[in-house]
C-alpha cells in the first residue's frame, strides 16, 4: 500500500505499520510507535508525583502525588532516599519516574505504579550547584538544559550551556549530550516522543531531538519570562509561572515559531511544578512569594483560563514532577 507523503501529513496522523506490526503516530516531523500500554493499565490513570522542594518548615524528604484525571488533595507517596534537596530535575517513562541534581549530584528513581521510597540510580557529571535547569524526557532518555553553578561557593553564579541525559532504563550516570545557546537558568521544557522544547524568555525557544544528539537549533520567543515549569501532550506545550505574570504559553512542538498566550493562573506563582496527562496539565505549588499549596489544572485541547485542582497537602515550591502521562511517551 502506498502510504501519502509526508508533505500532505499533518502532526497526529496514525497509520499501522505492517513491517512492524505497530501502530504509530505522526509528529509532524517522523512516524513513532505508540506503546502498547496506558497510564490506566499501570496506575488506573495518569499519576502525577511531585518530589524535593522547599516549604515553610524547611524541606521534605516525602514525595506527593495527585491522580490527574480527578481533582483533590494531594497524598503522599514516599521520601528520597539521600533525604531532601529542591531545584532538581525530572523525567518519566510510563513505570518509572527520574529526580536528579539540585544541591547534590545524584540521581534517584521511583517505580510509579507503588507508592514507595525512591532507589539510587547514578550521579549527575558535571555537577552543577543549584541546578535550576529546563528538563523533559520520552519513554526512554531524559535530557536536562542549562542552569548555574557556583563551583568555589563564593557567591558567584554562572550560566552554564550543557544538555545532559539520563537513559532511564538502566541504572548509571548522567551523559553529555550537547551545547545550548547562552546559559540561563530557571528555565522549563516539553517534550514529543521525538523532539524537546526548551528555554526561557531569555536567550528563547530552543530545541533538539532525542534521537541524535547534538547542539540546539532555534525555535523560537517566549515573552514575559515564562519559565518555572511545563506540560505537553505529544503535540502542543504549555509554559506557566512567574511571580508578577499569571498567563501562560503555548507552543506546537512539531513546527517552529514563537509561544502565544492562553489562559491565565488561578494565582500568579513562580517555582511552581507542572506535569500530568494528554488532556490535562496539572500546576502546583509554588511562591507569590510565600508559599503556596494551590493546584491548577488545563485543558491541552483548548485555551482559557485554568481551573482551581485542589491543594497540596503542605505548601511546597522549587519541587519538580513526573507522570505516567506525559507527551513524550
Amino acid at each position: 500500500m502506498e502510504h501519502p507523503s509526508p508533505e500532505k501529513l499533518k502532526a497526529g496522523a496514525f497509520r499501522f505499520n505492517t513491517d512492524t506490526s505497530q501502530l504509530e503516530i505522526y509528529d509532524g516531523n517522523q512516524w513513532t510507535g505508540i506503546l502498547a500500554t496506558s497510564p490506566e493499565q499501570q496506575t488506573g490513570g495518569t499519576r502525577m508525583v511531585m518530589g524535593g522542594g522547599l516549604h515553610p518548615g524547611g524541606g521534605g524528604d516525602n514525595m506527593l502525588f495527585v491522580n490527574v484525571s480527578t481533582t483533590g488533595s494531594s497524598s503522599n507517596f514516599g521520601e528520597y532516599a539521600a533525604g531532601f534537596t529542591h531545584s532538581q530535575q525530572s523525567g518519566s517513562s510510563r513505570t518509572r519516574g527520574i529526580f536528579a541534581g539540585g544541591y547534590r549530584n545524584n540521581i534517584e528513581y521511583i517505580t510509579i505504579a507503588s507508592e514507595g521510597d525512591s532507589i539510587d540510580f547514578g550521579d549527575k557529571i558535571d555537577y552543577v550547584y543549584n541546578t535550576s535547569q529546563a528538563y523533559c524526557s520520552n519513554s526512554t532518555r531524559m535530557l536536562t538544559f542549562g542552569g548555574y553553578n557556583n563551583p568555589t561557593g563564593s557567591g558567584t553564579w554562572t550560566g552554564v550551556n550543557q544538555i545532559q541525559k539520563i537513559e532511564m532504563s538502566t541504572l548509571g550516570n548522567s551523559k553529555d549530550f550537547g551545547d545550548a545557546k547562552g546559559s540561563d537558568w530557571f528555565m522549563a521544557a516539553v517534550a514529543s516522543p521525538t523532539r524537546a522544547v526548551f528555554g526561557s524568555a531569555t536567550p528563547g525557544l530552543q530545541y533538539v531531538n532525542f534521537a541524535t544528539q547534538g547542539n540546539y537549533a532555534e525555535f523560537g520567543t517566549i515573552a514575559n519570562g515564562v519559565r518555572y515549569s511545563a506540560h505537553s501532550n505529544a503535540v502542543r506545550g504549555v509554559f506557566s509561572g512567574t511571580q508578577s505574570y499569571p498567563g501562560c504559553m503555548l507552543v506546537n512542538i512539531a513546527s517552529q515559531g514563537n509561544a502565544v498566550q492562553v489562559g491565565d493562573l488561578t494565582q500568579a506563582r513562580n517555582y511552581n511544578a507542572a506535569s500530568g496527562s494528554p488532556i490535562r496539565g496539572v500546576v502546583a505549588g509554588g511562591t507569590t512569594p510565600g508559599y503556596q499549596t494551590t493546584m491548577d489544572y488545563y485543558d491541552l485541547a483548548t485555551t482559557g483560563d485554568l481551573i482551581d485542582f485542589g491543594d497540596l497537602n503542605e505548601a511546597r515550591a522549587r519541587h519538580v514532577a513526573v507522570s505516567n502521562g506525559h507527551g513524550g511517551l
